[in-house]
């Protein structure tokens, strides 16, 4: 029977001792076991995971290690279970944890800083100092699930109560694995990079964090709001989303296409999503000078850049790791009261016991795979198109 000192549970939600989980063996090895179901501990709860989304930083670590750091060192054969977009179900409260309640719907965050280290301190805990020192008997209080510390290719999940974001009944599980794909290109957006209605916005890349940058930046009220990419599937879904112009680079050239679609000039941000080689250089040449240009994606290269261009135009770079700054509550509150419609983005839904043949679409983009969702509970072990 599930239970520990402190930790507060109900009989309406029984908890199991174990639980089924993927853990990655060698590099790209993935095998289905399991695990004691782990206790929260103070200011932490249990969540009891209904739906994991599948992202492409899950492929790199599955496949590579990093961006996960295990103890140190890369994250294979450590009995770690990756996986970070997921919701859920609060199930368990730990010691002293009143701001939730048992049977209350929540989506999370991945990051939970140390709150003690300066960048914690300024409210930028996807920085933390402490990255990384979180796991097994080593306990900075920063925790990274599916990153630093286990994360939702699992039944059961603790996570901090400050990553929790509360969600409505009437958003389903799919939508709500998909704030905090929102709160990232957010927090690029407005905290770090203080947009504000009326100003120009390029996004390059239509995968997930492009599209939903596209509907984050056109509901702030950016303006035109410009999409760059190669798949025409997708920049439609990008018109869907809010995007006033499309350009299908294969086609045309991106700079001079966004140029002359903003009137002759470059525009205020660019928003990078594409991680392409020549990414950053297009980027610069996009912005007007005194631009911002925001990285979001992991080149697989180092790449040349033309730092004198960005110092001669007094262009600011700046990358972003994650959904700091409370973004993702902002982005959930833009999500819950309808200011663009995420699931447009959701493309397959798989159960939990299928998650290699899940994780094969989103690598392969099978079917034109966008965002795969997995649920650890109500779906066939067999693929579902999204409607």
């Amino acid at each position: 029977m599930y239970s520990a000192r402190g930790v507060k549970t109900s009989p309406d939600l029984p908890i199991p001792e174990t639980m089924k989980a993927w853990v990655l063996g060698n590099a790209g090895e993935l095998r289905l076991t399991k695990k004691p179901v782990p206790v929260p501990k103070r200011a932490e709860v249990l969540v009891r995971i209904d739906a994991v989304a599948i992202c492409a930083t899950d492929l790199e670590i599955i496949d590579h290690g990093p961006p996960a750091s295990i103890r140190g060192g890369l994250p294979f054969n450590k009995n770690f279970t990756p996986g970070h977009e997921y919701m859920g179900t609060v199930v368990a409260l730990g010691p002293g944890v009143d701001e939730y309640r048992i049977g209350q719907r929540i989506t999370v965050e991945i990051h939970a800083g140390c709150g003690q280290c300066k960048r914690c301190r300024e409210g930028m805990y996807t920085s933390c100092h402490n990255y990384g020192l979180n796991y097994g008997d080593v306990d900075k209080g920063h925790r990274a699930n599916g990153f630093t510390t286990d994360g939702g290719f699992c039944e059961y999940q603790v996570n901090a109560i400050n990553t929790l974001v509360a969600i409505p009944d009437a958003m389903s599980d799919e939508e709500a694995t998909l704030v905090v794909t929102a709160g990232t290109a957010m927090y690029g957006l407005t905290e770090l990079g203080g947009l504000v209605a009326g100003e120009s916005v390029v996004v390059t890349g239509p995968g997930p964090i492009g599209l939903l940058g596209v509907a984050v930046a056109k509901a702030l009220g950016a303006q035109p709001v410009i999409l760059t990419g190669t798949r025409d599937n997708r920049l439609k879904i990008g018109r869907e989303l809010g995007a006033d112009h499309v350009v299908n680079v294969r086609n045309e050239n991106a700079v001079e296409a966004v140029r002359r679609l903003n009137g002759g000039k470059g525009v205020d941000y660019v928003l990078e999503c594409s991680g392409a080689p020549n990414a950053v250089n297009e980027a610069i040449r996009m912005v007007n000078r005194g631009g911002k240009v925001c990285l979001a994606a992991f080149p697989h290269q180092e790449t040349p850049v033309d730092v004198a261009h960005i110092v001669r135009n007094n262009i600011y770079l700046y990358g972003i790791r994650g959904e700091g700054k409370s973004a993702t509550h902002r982005a959930e509150a833009f999500m819950s009261q309808k200011r663009f419609d995420a699931t447009k983005i959701h493309t397959h839904t798989f159960a939990l016991d299928d998650l290699p043949t899940a994780i094969r679409y989103a690598k392969e983009r099978i079917d034109d795979a966008i965002k795969v969702v997995v649920k650890a509970r109500g779906v066939a072990a067999h693929r579902v198109a999204a409607e």
